[in-house]
Parts: C-alpha cells; sequence; structure tokens
C-alpha cells in the first residue's frame, strides 16, 4: 500500500485498504486513470493505460490538472495571465517526489498524519516552459481510510510577473459512469443542512460562495453518486473543501458523458500576483471514496475529520455540557440574574455556564459596541473575574461569547480606527446588523484582537468561547494593499483570521473554542482546524433540528455539531414540543441548553436533571462513536439514527415522530453496524424494558418500534452486547 509507481508506463498507483487512485503520464500531461474500490498492483496493467484519442486532442483526455487555451475546452483547473497580458500557459510533466506521511500546508488549516507511517504523499511537478509557472499537485494517501487529500502548489520560476485567476485545489475526470447525480448541502440562515441531489446532465452543475465565508446556503462539500446509489449501496465520491471563504465546486458533463468535478477558491473576484520566486498554495481538497453508499462516505469524513483534522485538548475530551444565557435574557441581564441562573443549573448536573453577547462595551442592543472588548460594569459591577468566579464556586466552568471579526461604526474603536474596516475609499460601508467587518489583512488589526482577548483569557478563568461571525464580506478591499493586490483582499482575510486562530488556540490550550457564524455560516472544515465544534444553526427548533443535524452529519462528525435545547414557543418558529423531543433531539449532538432555567416548574427540572445525567452516560458514545442514518428527515414524517461503539459492543438508538400518526401499521426498525454474531440486550427508554435480540436479528428484522398517539414523540434504545455464553 502507499504510492507505487511503473516508470516505464508512467503509472502512479495510490493504495489504501480499500482504495485505489490511479494516474498516467500521458504525452506530458498528468492524466486520471481510476479511482473506486482497491485494486491488486501489479508490475504491468496494460490495460489500464490511457493513450490520446486520436485527432481529439486534450479536450477528450481526463486530465488531472487541466488548462485552457490549448484545445481543452472544458472548465480549467488554474488559469494565469503573463505580464504580456496573454492567458495561455501548457503545463508538462518534470517529475516526481514521493514521501513517507503528510507535510503541513504554511498558514493553511489541513488534515493531518501524527505518525508518518499512516500516509504517504506523492508530489507531481508540472512546468511551463515559456513562462516559468511551476505547479505542484499534492497527493496524500491514508494507508487505512478510504481518502485522499490534493492540494496545489503554484510557483513562479521565471522572470516576470504572473496573476493567478483561478487556483482550483483538485480536479478530477471521471468517465465510464453515466447518469451521475449530485448530492449537496443547500439551505439559509435558520435552516441549513437541506440536502439537495440532482442529476448531472450535459453542462454545468455549481455550488458556490461570493460572500467571504462558506455560507448558510452553500457547504464547500459536494459528492457525485450513481443513480442507485442510497444510503447503504452504491458508489460515492465525496468532495469537501478545508477552507472558510469564498469557494466553488461543480460538475462538468461534457458531450460524450464524461463528468469533470472541480473544487477551490472561488474564482470570482479572485486574483493573486505572484512575483519571481514566489509561491501560491491552495487549500486542500478532501476526497472519499465509498462502494458501500452515503453512510460510509460519511463514517470515512467523520473519523477522519474528528481525529485528524481537529486538535488539542477537546479532540478527544468529552464536551462539557452547558447553558447559554442568549436566549434566556438577550441583552437585559446583571450578574446576579446571570449566577441565578448558573445555580438552578449546578443543581440539574450542568458543567459550564456561557455569557453570551451583551457584556461588553455599551452593548444594550446589537447596534454598537463591537471591538470594544472590556466589560461593561453597569452590567457587572465586579467585572468578568467576579461573575466567573462565582459561577466556579457553584461548581460550573466559565464561558464567554465574542464577535472579535466585527466593528460596530458606535463604538470607541471605530472613532479612533474608522479605516480598520474592509472598505473601498470613496464608496459607502454597506452595514448588516449595524456592524462592518475588520480588515483581517492587517496585522495591526489582528494583534488588536489578539492583545484584547488574551488580557481577559489571562485574567478571567474562562474555559470556553463563542467565536461568532455574523455577516458576509462587503466592499471587499483593504486600506494595506496597492491596487495590483486588491484582488487578494478576501483570501488574505481567510489567511489572516488562520493566523490569528493559530496564534490564540496555541496560547490558550485549556480553552474549548466553539465556532459560529449565525448559527451554520461558517461551518466548514478550515474551522474544525482551531475550533474542534460549531454552533450548528440560531434554528434551536426540534423539529428543524432533526433536518439541520441529520443533513450537517454528511460530511461532519457529530462532536462537531452543537445542540441546545430551548424554550417554547420556540423563539424561530413558534412551535410547541415536549421536553423530551427537544433533549432527546439536542442528546445527538454537543447537548446543552439555551434558557431560562430558573423560570422551570419543578417537574421541568427533574426531566432536565434525568437528561444531564443521561447524556453523561452517553456522550463518549455519541460523540466518538460511529453514526448510523436510519430515517431520513427528509423524506417523511419519522427520523432515526444510532451510534455504534469501534467494537460494536454497545450502540443507541435515537427514534422520532413528528405528527401522530391515526391507525398506525405495525412498525420495525432496522439497525446497522452491529456484530451479527452478537446478542444484545436492548433496553427501552420509554417503557424501561430490557429484551435480548441477536445482532442479525435487528439489522435484518428491525426493532419494533411503537409511538404514542400525540405529537413529537421520541425514543431510544441502548444496546449492550452479551459475553458469549450470557443470555
Amino acid at each position: 500500500m502507499g504510492v507505487m509507481v511503473q516508470e516505464q508506463t508512467g503509472l502512479f498507483h495510490l493504495q489504501s485498504t480499500d482504495m485505489s487512485y490511479l494516474i498516467q503520464i500521458v504525452d506530458g500531461y498528468p492524466v486520471h486513470v481510476y479511482w473506486g474500490s482497491r485494486l491488486k498492483h501489479r508490475e504491468s496493467m496494460p490495460d489500464l493505460l490511457i493513450h490520446t484519442p486520436a485527432g481529439a486532442g486534450l479536450d477528450r483526455l481526463p486530465q488531472e490538472y487541466p488548462q485552457y487555451g490549448s484545445g481543452d475546452f472544458r472548465n480549467p483547473a488554474y488559469q494565469v495571465e503573463l505580464e504580456d497580458g496573454t492567458r495561455i500557459t501548457e503545463l508538462k510533466y518534470d517529475g516526481y517526489r514521493i514521501s513517507k506521511g503528510k507535510p503541513p500546508l504554511p498558514g493553511l488549516p489541513a488534515v493531518y498524519a501524527e505518525d508518518e507511517s499512516e500516509a504517504d504523499t506523492l508530489e507531481l511537478i508540472l512546468k511551463d516552459a515559456y513562462s516559468g509557472l511551476q505547479v505542484v499537485l499534492l497527493y496524500t494517501i491514508f494507508a487505512d481510510r478510504n481518502a485522499i487529500v490534493r492540494s496545489a502548489r503554484l510557483s513562479n520560476e521565471g522572470k516576470g510577473g504572473l496573476r493567478i485567476r483561478r487556483a482550483l485545489s483538485a480536479s478530477v475526470d471521471i468517465t465510464g459512469k453515466q447518469e451521475m447525480e449530485m448530492v449537496y448541502l443547500s439551505g439559509a440562515w435558520a435552516r441549513e443542512g437541506n440536502i439537495t441531489r440532482r442529476p448531472l446532465l450535459q453542462g454545468e452543475t455549481r455550488i458556490d460562495s461570493k460572500r467571504g465565508i462558506s455560507s448558510h446556503q452553500f457547504n464547500p462539500f459536494a459528492a457525485l453518486v450513481a443513480k442507485e446509489t442510497t444510503e447503504y449501496h452504491g458508489e460515492a465520491f465525496g468532495f469537501s473543501l478545508v477552507y472558510s471563504g469564498s469557494f466553488e465546486a461543480g460538475a462538468e458533463v461534457d458531450s460524450f458523458g464524461s463528468t469533470r468535478f472541480g473544487i477551490g477558491i472561488n474564482s470570482f473576484d479572485f486574483a493573486w500576483l505572484l512575483s519571481p520566486g514566489e509561491s501560491f498554495q491552495t487549500p486542500e481538497a478532501v476526497m472519499v471514496y465509498s462502494g458501500q453508499g452515503l453512510g460510509d462516505m460519511s463514517r470515512t469524513y467523520h473519523r477522519l475529520y474528528r481525529t485528524r483534522l481537529c486538535r488539542g485538548k477537546y479532540r478527544d475530551e468529552e464536551r462539557p455540557i452547558l447553558v447559554n444565557n442568549w436566549e434566556a435574557t438577550y441583552f437585559n441581564f446583571n450578574a446576579d440574574k446571570l449566577v441565578a441562573i448558573a445555580e438552578e443549573g449546578a443543581k440539574l448536573g450542568i458543567e459550564l455556564f456561557v455569557l453570551d453577547d451583551g457584556w461588553f462595551g455599551k452593548r444594550d442592543a446589537d447596534n454598537s459596541s463591537l471591538g470594544d472588548w472590556y466589560e461593561d460594569r453597569r452590567k457587572l459591577p465586579g467585572g468578568l473575574a467576579d461573575v466567573a468566579e462565582r459561577i466556579n464556586r457553584l461548581g460550573l466552568k466559565f464561558g464567554l461569547w465574542f464577535e472579535p471579526e466585527m466593528i460596530s461604526p458606535d463604538s470607541e474603536l471605530y472613532r479612533k480606527h474608522p479605516d480598520w474596516c474592509l472598505h473601498v475609499p470613496e464608496r459607502r460601508r454597506t452595514e448588516a446588523r449595524w456592524q462592518l467587518v475588520l480588515d483581517y489583512t492587517r496585522q495591526e488589526v489582528r494583534d488588536y484582537i489578539y492583545d484584547s482577548l488574551s488580557a481577559i483569557f489571562s485574567s478571567v478563568p474562562v474555559a470556553y468561547v463563542k467565536w461568532d461571525m455574523n455577516r458576509g464580506l462587503t466592499e471587499i478591499g483593504s486600506a494595506d494593499l496597492p491596487p495590483e493586490r486588491q484582488a487578494e483582499t478576501a483570501h488574505r482575510y481567510v489567511l489572516g483570521l488562520y493566523e490569528l486562530l493559530e496564534r490564540i488556540t496555541a496560547d490558550f490550550p485549556h480553552i474549548l473554542f466553539e465556532s459560529c457564524s449565525s448559527g451554520g455560516g461558517r461551518f466548514d472544515p478550515g474551522m474544525l482546524h482551531y475550533m474542534p465544534q460549531t454552533w450548528t444553526s440560531d434554528n434551536t427548533d426540534a423539529v428543524e433540528r432533526l433536518k439541520i443535524q441529520y443533513g450537517t452529519s454528511l460530511v461532519y462528525p457529530v462532536s462537531a455539531i452543537g445542540a441546545h435545547v430551548s424554550a417554547v414557543p420556540n423563539h424561530q418558529v413558534g412551535r410547541m414540543t415536549p421536553l423530551d423531543f427537544r433533549g432527546d433531539v439536542a442528546m445527538s449532538g454537543n447537548f446543552g441548553y439555551e434558557l431560562d432555567l430558573t423560570k422551570f416548574t419543578e417537574e421541568e427540572k427533574e426531566t432536565v436533571k434525568h437528561q444531564v445525567a443521561f447524556y453523561k452516560q452517553i456522550r463518549g458514545l455519541v460523540q466518538k462513536g460511529d453514526l448510523y442514518r436510519l430515517k431520513s428527515p427528509f423524506e417523511g414524517n419519522e427520523s432515526a439514527w444510532m451510534f455504534v461503539s469501534e467494537d460494536k459492543g454497545e450502540a443507541l438508538v435515537f427514534c422520532f415522530q413528528v405528527m401522530a400518526v391515526p391507525n398506525p401499521p405495525r412498525r420495525t426498525l432496522r439497525l446497522d453496524g452491529l456484530d451479527p454474531e452478537l446478542e444484545y440486550e436492548v433496553q427501552s427508554g420509554h417503557r424501561g424494558e430490557k429484551s435480548i435480540i441477536g445482532g442479525d436479528r435487528l439489522m435484518k428484522l428491525g426493532l419494533p418500534l411503537a409511538y404514542e398517539q400525540k405529537d413529537y414523540e421520541s425514543r431510544w434504545f441502548r444496546l449492550q452486547a452479551l459475553k458469549p455464553g450470557k443470555s
């Protein structure tokens, strides 16, 4: 396994335990040969070799990093402009390198290998003799995962300047597979994570973000699937971009049925000046193959991202159960009110109190004070340290909300530095939520934010930070960049953000950072590299969360999904749902509460106490187990999923019925991921009954399932494998 080379045929075989990816050098061009289930490597594989179609030129060649202008009329992977204004380059193969492990990407988040034995990396070196452009294509293959990580490094080895107009992270031409479909996540604020599936017809199918962030509207992920592919069966080819800015991902089907898929930084409004001797590194794309449906693809992403993208203390630690005061108080609170909520939380077993927006500057509404990161002594007479210490004495840790990438026009910071926001001279500054975006391309801006936050972290016992970002980028220009580099601003913003996050998370490793962007507006792998969990959506309605969390799990691990119980009527949709139903939905993620615990009845407090105690028992399995999606909320009135331990000895099933069904038929739920040879003790969380059922029967015949005749019903079942001989 690893990377094998046949020098005489120019064939490169990247092989893992269950997957192969083959590239061939044809007439100097790297050509895609195969990606799919593992092939046995042989000394000679002439049946796989590709030859240039007679008279067709590059337009029929399935390339790995295609160019435009030399006979290929499909979408290119890159484009550069030379000093003379021409845009023609022709990259030809110039050698290769193979190394053990996986090198980091300077200044960019990336998947990593903890030991060099985990992976092998191939570098294909391509050069354009005329301009001096060199492109190195990087491929990392993991030994025991069906994943390949791709990126490209563009270097100027010529004497004149180059301007990059387009630089995708990966491009793959898939041939011989007809009637493919594209699966991706779409939506909007408060309804993120909708699974969209559409057939690929001749022409283009494309998703993107031009917002400067990965966006609520589309996630930087897509999968190409066979028409017959389901959750459990069929081929799926996943593409996930480790990047937090504007992106593009698209499939182009040509007149012969071949599909070219590319993913990377959005080329719209992007350019990068590359002076002689300089290089540009693209973000990386994580490509996952599954021959067993979308579920298997998801679990590959989950394991990889949870253990080889997330980092730090909380990568492997169980996450605390929290209560956040936002929907409880909004901006209207004082120190005593916060402590009162924390006191109730302590009685119920909650472990972390989070103070949300409104604690700084003169922040009585969302129209002021962003950038003024000092406590409001009107609300907190003793300051943050006093509140945090009072909460710590109750046995809870203390967390804090920030929105460090924003600046309010009504703030001391803006009055002092009005040029510190992204802006274009003589143009209006578009406000959203009465705020502008700080110019993170500038070192002095990032230093100010670092100093402001680190001063708090060094004087207040902060154990958790919710890092919010509530709007897209407009007037994307920087007072610190010359005219010829203004089109670099959006990408430089993202690089500046990564530099700050690397610095602050490294200096305060004890803090659990959670990313947020009005909920899921920046839920992407790039942010997970610095913050191991994300506030999935501002919509806390349990019914809507069934779809949001189910869809998000298509690519992201449950350990990354923040999920809270909120008050009813729900603040986003006005729906009334039972506390048990809300709890079961939220327990399928990083669990917490976002409401006023002091307003609970004694009965509700008792329910919460049981929920908290139960989640403490199961959170290791929820956060680290393998997720199996059993019933889709996008397809009917019911939803179900389950978590299975790595050794298949333990499992947990959650089932949900949204609306009551009159005179329902007898129902069973087929489980997945169990060991068919084992017997399982099945405990029903509804009736408290226990029974012993074989893993084979649970997966083939199913688990008997019955709901009460009322709306918004949920059930859970715990499964424990019996030792051989025990029944």
